[in-house]
């Protein structure tokens, strides 16, 4: 290999996020969403042609087109800002002004180094200055997210800084642990690790209020 396709693999063996957002090109949405599955379908039937595959067997004859799908309207259909949660907000009328906690939120994104699953569970939190989001829109936020091809770093800090736009304050905070199967399927097959993440804003930076949504999530949830 070159010394760049050295590098690129270091880099994607490694997990090294390159940028806080997600790299698209300019003309990421000029074709439409139908355009794009065709387009995908033939790719994946030249890919499992080339591994040898037989695409006349019953079982394969609809797995690129499948796939296609799959990949534009499921696993990472938020790359599409069209497709972003709509956040509407409401005035704290009850005036709560302490921590709100939102745990346990199913993580399912993709490793974009891999394009292997990234499945886990995220603790979001915020501290109202005036104003509430609805608890559904924080789960959708985290799922907007991690439809796409993600770094786990990067899908965290993006989590938080899209409820601080939302919220109009610092006070947001969020923890993803996550398994990745590109690390737990393949290369070191480690199947017990997982990554944990966080970024703390604002009234989170300070020890006593992250020791306390710290405390929040590990209390066991009672139904």
């Amino acid at each position: 290999m070159t010394n760049n396709e050295d590098f690129n693999d270091e880099i994607g063996n490694n997990h090294i996020g390159s940028s806080e957002q997600n790299p698209l090109r300019e003309d990421a949405f000029d074709i439409s969403d139908d355009e794009k599955i065709e387009l995908i379908k033939k790719n994946v039937e030249s890919i499992l042609t080339t591994l040898g595959m037989d695409l006349t067997d019953d079982s394969l004859k609809g797995t690129p087109n499948r796939v296609a799908k799959m990949f534009v309207k499921e696993i990472f259909g938020g790359l599409n800002p069209a497709k972003k949660p709509s956040s509407s907000t409401f005035e704290n009328k009850y005036k709560y002004n302490e921590m709100l906690v939102e745990k346990n939120i199913t993580v399912y994104s993709t490793c974009e180094h891999h394009l292997l699953p990234i499945v886990g569970r995220a603790h979001v939190a915020y501290i109202s200055n005036g104003t509430v989001v609805g608890l559904s829109k924080m789960n959708r936020i985290v799922d907007y997210f991690a439809k796409r091809p993600q770094v786990q770093e990067r899908l965290t800090i993006q989590i938080v800084k899209e409820l601080q736009k939302v919220l109009n304050t610092e006070d947001v905070a969020c923890i993803i642990d996550a398994k990745h199967l590109c690390v737990n399927s393949r290369g070191i097959r480690d199947i017990e690790s997982s990554t944990v993440t966080a970024e703390f804003g604002g009234k989170f930076k300070n020890e006593n209020t992250r020791k306390e949504f710290l405390d929040y999530i590990k209390l066991e949830t009672t139904f």
